[in-house]
């Protein structure tokens, strides 16, 4: 009996040994490290590392741009961390409440997690089930994965730590509160989900594409050098902006139109995606989930009630 529990235990093993993130931190600017995932779907093959998640190191201590999507995916956060920098972690800035950006909370629980106050609330009333959603998705990458809420409501100003001035803005067009940093000392942006990089960006909390075309010129004007988005490769320029102008342009006429014609949902997730967006990744399946979302309020703005004014 005991050989073969122990077949069985060492059968298990390669499965385990292979839930292993593999963080490496690459340095971004000075004392900022990037730890960059892929612009893939969640899936069971990356434990859900599909996100961009950063920390910097100051002269006090360490401050992490969200924790990631699983507890264990913070662990390995925080041992990459150790591997960089001697200096104790001191704050989680959570950038929304979406669960690949927060699910890591738990590696963090001894040090104060901060958000933006609606993104604690939309995560306290959204947590468990998307937490239950990324189990389905990516399996046992989320084994012991919790929800846990932040502890310090961030406003927006200057938020200053060793040395650097932070600058957190509230804006809302991802998720209706959506947290950008801007380290003024090095110029790096994190620009959370408001900024996807070649990778379609999603759509299931945004209160509108007007509404995120305001954010992007807010962001696009301030005084950054390199900019973080929340997926996707890390810009120096002004391309990735450009980019998500276009696409945003773009989705928000499509469905203005379909709407004007009268389309359906079927109709419209067949449109054809310009050529333009051939090196998006997801773009299709990010369109179909954008009309299930965004194109039911483009169809009631187009409808009239019997007395001929315009429906809500």
């Amino acid at each position: 009996m005991r050989w073969m529990l122990l077949s069985l235990l060492c059968l298990g093993l390669p499965a385990w040994a292979d839930l292993d993130y593999r963080l490496t931190p690459r340095q971004i600017a000075e004392g900022t490290w990037l730890l960059e995932g892929s612009t893939d779907n969640f899936a069971k093959a990356n434990g859900g590392n599909v996100v961009n998640t950063a920390f910097i190191v100051t002269d006090s201590g360490v401050v992490v741009i969200d924790s990631g999507p699983s507890k264990r995916y913070g662990e390995a956060l925080r041992q990459a961390i150790a591997a960089t920098t001697d200096k104790p972690v001191l704050e989680v800035l959570l950038t929304h409440h979406h669960p690949d950006h927060v699910l890591g909370n738990q590696a963090f629980a001894d040090v104060p997690i901060g958000a933006l106050a609606g993104t604690s609330e939309l995560l306290r009333q959204q947590g468990e089930a998307m937490a239950e959603n990324m189990y389905r998705l990516v399996g046992d990458w989320m084994r012991g994965t919790e929800v846990v809420l932040p502890t310090r409501v961030l406003t927006p100003g200057i938020h200053e730590v060793g040395g650097h001035r932070l600058r957190l803005l509230r804006l809302g067009g991802h998720t209706g509160a959506d947290l950008a940093i801007l380290d003024e000392k090095t110029g790096v942006l994190f620009a959370g989900d408001l900024v996807f990089h070649d990778r379609a960006l999603t759509t299931p909390n945004s209160p509108g594409l007007g509404v995120w075309l305001k954010d992007l010129d807010t962001l696009q004007a301030l005084p950054w050098t390199r900019l973080v988005p929340g997926h996707g490769p890390v810009a120096s320029d002004a391309r990735a902006f450009a980019q998500m102008r276009d696409y945003l342009g773009w989705l928000d006429g499509l469905m203005g139109e379909g709407a004007a014609r009268g389309d359906d949902m079927v109709e419209m997730i067949r449109r054809p995606i310009p050529e333009r967006f051939a090196a998006v990744s997801l773009s299709r399946y990010e369109l179909i989930r954008s009309v299930s979302h965004l194109y039911p309020r483009y169809e009631r703005q187009r409808m009239q009630r019997v007395d001929g004014k315009p429906a809500n």
